[in-house]
């Protein structure tokens, strides 16, 4: 099998090449070992690109993710020890979706 193509930032080029081994792949790449945890945000991250077409920074998806997993899952801090650094950014490469836009 071989590797989806990536940009220079490691986001995928195609979004149709994700599945979950690419998911794991980009883990891996970023020293990520995917638990349930990553799972729920990387699915609901996906269910949010369906529903409006985008990825988004970490405002909107702290209180997409609130409304749906509640506030706890919401933190900042929580989404920093899942997807360390960026988390909108980390979590949107690893679910093989676009760079959210205003993510450096």
């Amino acid at each position: 099998m071989t590797s989806p193509a990536l940009d220079k930032d490691g986001f995928l080029i195609n979004l149709d090449d994700w599945n979950e081994g690419v998911a794991q792949a980009l883990a891996a790449s970023e020293n990520i070992e995917l638990t349930d945890a990553h799972w729920e945000i990387i699915n609901l991250l996906r269910h949010f690109y369906e529903e409006f077409e985008l990825s988004p920074a970490m405002r909107p998806l702290s209180r997409y993710i609130r409304e749906r997993l509640g506030a706890d899952k919401a933190s900042s801090i929580y989404l920093m020890t899942l997807f360390p650094g960026s988390p909108a950014k980390l979590a949107a490469k690893i679910a093989g979706l676009p760079r959210p836009e205003n993510c450096l």
